[in-house]
């Protein structure tokens, strides 16, 4: 099957639009020290501008108020924005408000409840409501959704959630939560979870606190980006805060997750871009021990290994949006889970060799290497861990193969049935060279 990742010039146009968009009007905001309320004054005109180019939430279809892009499209632009973490956010398109707006896309799909989207949908995608994404539990571990402690009792014409979360991005500046609950014990954990939208005002809601991390060790409470723990105790929401049918909370997850490992794969790529930029300039202008640091051939490797592993990873991430575009997620599930580890690798090592080849400056904070460093790590564990991924692939490429006591490539054993099925030719060989 022949692969194509070709956009038409149109898209191709709004590509470098939005490079010199985000370099321009993105990448000083980073400098500032801004609080929540200010980022989002700081930003309004920009998204306004973002509206106006019709590259306002890519990620919805038209019908719900966004481009409708495919895989593909979102990719290219998702390495475009990923370079800064305000990126996304001037383009309505920002975890986990983006995946949670897909979640409500796809519960509005399951049960033909429209309703939705004006209660929360939209007040999303206009940027007048913040969300968070509650699945992960400190208590259990999060790869593994059949261990999910959370639990929603039906009470009448409510539920009534009880649970402890944490690591619910932007939680303690959200307007809602998605939470996922069991709601069946009795049957196989991947139809017994559902989940449910929850208002951050509800009784029994307490944001505990924003946790401390290798990102961001003193963190400040309220900040945007920030990760909080949560407790739900006796939390009583209506039944028609039920997203999609009960007991679908994995399909819902696995919907969610599938189209965000691309996305942030390709933000992986942006940020090693411009960390592999910098590691450039900076090789060109950094004179030590004789000569330049491009020079030298330590270096020089560096640079050629990173732009092939940069390439490399590009290429997989591409061919999983194409495929996804093509087949769907399930179908591309491979595909996606080599993208995110080998992804996460190759941002972690271009990130790495810049920082070295800064010196001091790339580990001081007066380079943004030092907290790109920092963040990549948490690349290996969110959305799943590494390990498991690997585990999913290995697993898949072993069913297309059988266990043999004696391997089929032995030799000695190909030989003796390489002479019998030639047998008759060997002999005349044989005769004729008598």
């Amino acid at each position: 099957m022949a692969w194509d990742f070709a956009t038409e010039p149109e898209f191709e146009e709004k590509l470098v639009w939005m490079r010199e968009f985000v370099h321009e009007e993105i990448f000083p905001i980073e400098t500032l020290k801004l609080s929540y309320d200010q980022v989002i004054k700081v930003i309004k005109p920009l998204q306004d501008q973002v509206r106006a180019k019709g590259l306002w939430a890519a990620h919805l279809p038209g019908e719900l108020g966004g481009v409708g892009f495919g895989q593909v499209k979102l990719g290219l632009m998702h390495e475009v924005l990923g370079q800064t973490p305000y990126g996304p956010v001037v383009f309505g398109n920002n975890a986990p408000d983006s995946g949670n707006a897909e979640l409500l896309a796809t519960g509005m799909e399951m049960t033909g409840r429209h309703d939705i989207r004006e209660r929360w949908l939209d007040p999303l995608l206009n940027g007048t409501m913040r969300s968070g994404f509650s699945m992960t539990e400190p208590g259990t571990a999060g790869s593994d959704p059949r261990l999910l402690a959370s639990t929603a009792v039906r009470d009448g014409e409510e539920w009534v959630l009880n649970g402890r979360k944490w690591y619910t991005t932007n939680g303690s500046v959200a307007d809602i939560l998605i939470v996922m609950a069991v709601t069946n014990p009795e049957v196989h954990p991947y139809q017994g979870s559902s989940m449910f939208v929850v208002p951050v005002g509800t009784p029994g809601v307490s944001i505990l606190r924003d946790v401390g991390s290798m990102d961001d060790p003193e963190v400040t409470y309220g900040r945007f980006g920030n990760h909080a723990e949560i407790l739900y105790e006796d939390v009583r929401v209506p039944a028609d805060h039920l997203i999609g049918p009960e007991g679908s909370g994995f399909l819902l997850a696995q919907a969610r997750l599938g189209p965000g490992r691309i996305h942030h794969c390709m933000r992986w790529l942006g940020q090693s871009q411009r960390a592999f930029d910098m590691m450039c300039e900076r090789a060109l202008s950094r004179y030590t021990h004789g000569s330049l640091l491009a020079d030298k051939q330590t270096v020089q490797n560096w640079i050629a290994d990173s732009r092939a592993e940069m390439h490399a990873a590009r290429l997989m991430t591409l061919h999983a949006a194409w495929k996804m575009d093509q087949v769907g997620a399930s179908a591309s599930r491979d595909e996606i889970a080599m993208i995110k580890y080998y992804g996460a690798t190759v941002l972690h090592n271009v990130i790495d060799r810049s920082l070295q080849t800064h010196g001091s400056l790339g580990y001081s904070a007066d380079m943004p290497l030092e907290a790109m460093y920092r963040a990549a790590r948490a690349a290996r564990i969110y959305d799943g861990p590494d390990e498991v991924h690997r585990q999913t692939v290995a697993r898949h490429a072993l069913k297309n193969y059988t266990a043999s006591e004696v391997p089929s490539d032995h030799i000695p054993t190909r030989a003796a049935a390489a002479r019998e099925k030639f047998a008759g030719m060997l002999e005349f060989l044989e005769a004729d060279s008598a």
